[in-house]
């Protein structure tokens, strides 16, 4: 059974409605006949299925669509179109700073931000010291939140979401803040996680990092699905040639012809995939 079920979702946003055209206007263009509202589509019939263990990697440039996915994922936004269906306990972070009290201290923030989880002040209070040790922050306890660097939020947040073993995780860009032995230390927390069970989403513009560590991996390019595959390592290779070239590679038109082949693997293209972008 899926843990996570993405259904042809597509995301929306109205322009040209009357909020930016104003009521006189959008009263003349109602009564002429010559009113119409138009979408700008931010994602667009995107669909994949993840089992409880997966770690699926999420790529594409800037405006790809990748983090307002990540907010229909984890519930935050409906999808104007599709259904997305999610089984477990899922912990989201989208924003470095998103629970968080900037002018509560370290320790506040850290039972605040379990019980937005949905655990109990007993469960953080057991967990407590470990997630305060992972986060290297023990001399900073008492120190408002708003006074950490953009790393130390990074460790606290992950800390937490990682250490209460939630079933479903979800990351955007979080573990690019931190340094490089933090964020071994992190990748090394998920690969514990992925054995554990947790289904994992990340969202990484370092294809390192998805290669390290995805079981599956998602394309998008301006709101479209170009490939879900598990083929991790050969779409890698051809966004990495895709960023060189801007144009899509052969190698990944034989990768969709295969995704369509063997269903079973779970993979589905776009048809999107000929030619450049």
């Amino acid at each position: 059974m899926s843990v996570i079920e993405v259904k042809n979702v597509s995301i929306g946003y109205k322009t040209g409605d009357f909020k930016s055209i104003g009521l006189k206007d959008y009263v003349i263009k109602k009564l002429l006949g010559t009113y119409d509202v138009r979408y700008f589509w931010a994602d667009r019939d995107i669909r994949f299925s993840l089992e409880q263990g997966d770690l699926l990697g999420i790529i594409g440039s800037n405006g790809a669509g990748k983090s307002t996915l990540l907010k229909a994922v984890s519930g935050i936004m409906v999808p104007t179109e599709g259904q997305v269906i999610c089984d477990g306990r899922v912990a989201a972070l989208l924003e470095l700073a998103s629970g968080f009290d900037p002018d509560l201290t370290v320790r506040e923030n850290t039972f605040l931000r379990g019980a937005i989880l949905g655990y109990s002040k007993a469960f953080m209070l057991d967990h407590y010291d470990e997630i305060i040790a992972f986060a290297e922050l023990e001399e900073f306890q008492d120190h408002a939140f708003r006074q950490l660097s953009s790393g130390m939020k990074s460790r606290l947040a992950f800390a937490i979401a990682s250490l209460v073993k939630p079933d479903v995780l979800i990351l955007d860009e979080v573990l690019s803040v931190g340094d490089g032995a933090f964020r071994a230390r992190s990748e090394e927390k998920m690969k514990e996680m992925m054995s554990g069970g947790t289904t994992t989403i990340l969202v990484s513009h370092s294809v390192g990092q998805i290669r390290d560590l995805s079981t599956k991996i998602l394309w998008l390019h301006k709101g479209q699905q170009i490939i879900f595959t598990d083929q991790v390592q050969q779409v890698c290779d051809c966004y990495e040639e895709f960023l060189k070239t801007k144009t899509l590679p052969a190698a990944l038109k034989e990768l969709t012809d295969l995704a369509q082949a063997y269903p079973k693997t779970g993979a589905v293209a776009d048809k999107s995939t000929e030619g450049a972008i």
